[in-house]
Order: structure tokens, then C-alpha cells, then sequence
């Protein structure tokens, strides 16, 4: 169960580190049921002019969900997600999230994320959630 206090406008949430392999991203793909060929074959992404396959979109929203319910635990209801998408990941990277809480109602509060991996920022987000307390500072 997370502190109360980690709610506060201003807190920020522990950083987290994802090594990103060729499996991981195929397979998040593919359970998204995302079939486009530069997630999973390495020639047609070359084709399309980059060095690899790439993460979909839907995987990195579902690593956001993963991050933001890590930390305020499995109870929580995102209700809401903005992201934007910047440079790609590929297989090799490793992506890392940082977050800090920009804003509270009482009820809800909204989580700015980053992902970075090492040639920038792979996504920026802002998540609205309501913490399983559903009391927040």
C-alpha cells in the first residue's frame, strides 16, 4: 500500500530501469495484437529505414499502466492516459521511467512520465488515476 504522502503535488516516483530485448518487443507486438511487420521482422523495418524492428505504441502504453500501478498499487484506476511518442526503442535499449505527480483533486491525481532510453526521450506522458485510497492529499 503506498504512503498518502507519495500523492502530493510535487512527489516524485521511483525511477525504473527496463532492459529492452527483441523477444520483449515482438511479443508485447503480438499480444497487442499489433501485426505491423516492423515490430517483428528485422528486414521489412530496415526496408522502412530503421536499424530494427521498434517497440509499438501499445506496448509503451502498457508499460506506462505497469509503471504508474506499480506505484500506486493494483487497486488504482488509470482514467485517463496523454502520451507522445519521440524517439524509437529497439532491441538493446534500455528504457527508463521517471514520473512526478503534477496535479490532485482530492479524488484523482495526474502523473507526468517520462521514458528515455540513450538517444532520448522515447515518450512523455500524463496519467490520471484514482489511487486505490481514493484520499489524497
Amino acid at each position: 500500500m503506498t504512503n498518502l504522502s507519495n500523492y502530493e503535488v510535487g512527489s516524485t516516483l521511483p525511477s525504473l530501469e527496463l532492459p529492452l530485448d527483441r523477444t520483449l518487443i515482438v511479443a508485447t507486438a503480438i499480444a497487442s495484437q499489433d501485426f505491423e511487420d516492423v515490430h517483428h521482422d528485422p528486414g521489412k523495418a530496415q526496408d522502412r529505414g530503421t536499424p530494427d524492428i521498434f517497440m509499438s505504441i501499445n506496448t509503451t502504453n502498457g508499460l506506462i499502466d505497469r509503471y504508474i500501478t506499480d506505484w500506486s498499487g493494483p487497486g488504482s484506476r488509470i482514467v485517463k492516459i496523454s502520451l507522445r511518442l519521440g524517439v524509437p526503442n529497439f532491441p538493446g535499449d534500455t528504457m527508463t521511467f521517471t514520473g512526478k505527480v503534477i496535479d490532485t483533486d482530492g479524488r484523482t491525481l495526474t502523473v507526468t512520465v517520462l521514458g528515455k532510453n540513450a538517444r532520448g526521450t522515447h515518450v512523455t506522458a500524463d496519467v490520471t488515476l484514482e489511487p486505490a485510497e481514493r484520499v489524497i492529499a
